[in-house]
């Protein structure tokens, strides 16, 4: 995960890969998180904090913050470096924008590509979904969250909100994560996914 992570800066090994949402997938995915933040191989905790890792706490599962959303490419975009939270600048595309529903309000995102990821054969197809709403710094991490998609064969695309999860700046400073885009600051609390980390 490690040196996947030194790649993408984002990627979650065990985004669930499902066209539509369900509790049971939402609970799959928590149990794998979990599981790799337990593994000292894997998890992006310091020494101190693996020692008495029990669980990352997350929001109840919620399928209303399961959404359908439309996709409207934009294919004439050009390469861009990504702000991070070191000095590090890694280059994006905008893959296009997911035009949605969420609790009744209409809501827009811009949804991007690694073009360092996309080289890689199994994650030619990945998408990455970093976003900030009314719930970060007060209930989920500050600097935003991020989810994992892949491309849709059509126009739409399902974004399950309870798959959200913490860049691995939240648990350690080692790291270097992408900054949320402004124009990816929802609204909105979403009230779904990964909640803040703090210490037990």
């Amino acid at each position: 995960m490690k040196k996947l992570f030194t790649i993408a800066a984002f990627l979650s090994v065990f985004a669930i890969k499902a066209q539509q949402c369900s509790v049971e997938n939402a609970i799959k995915y928590q149990e794998k998180l979990n599981k790799e933040y337990a593994d000292p191989a894997e998890s992006p905790l310091i020494e101190e904090d693996l020692k008495t890792f029990k669980s990352l706490d997350f929001y109840p599962v919620d399928l209303d913050y399961c959404v359908k959303a439309k996709l409207v490419r934009t294919p004439n975009e050009k390469p861009f470096e990504m702000f991070t939270t070191t000095d590090r600048k890694p280059m994006y595309v905008k893959f296009g924008e997911l035009h949605f529903k969420l609790k009744g309000k209409k809501c827009k995102l811009d949804v991007f590509q690694s073009l360092d990821l996309i080289k890689l054969e199994q994650y030619k197809n990945s998408l990455f979904l970093p976003f900030t709403d009314f719930t970060s710094g007060n209930g989920s991490y500050g600097g935003g969250r991020y989810i994992d998609l892949e491309q849709p064969k059509g126009k739409t695309i399902y974004i399950d909100f309870n798959t959200a999860y913490n860049p691995y700046c939240a648990y350690n400073h080692q790291y270097s994560c992408p900054i949320p885009p402004k124009q990816n600051d929802l609204k909105i609390e979403v009230n779904a996914g990964v909640k803040e980390y703090k210490k037990h």
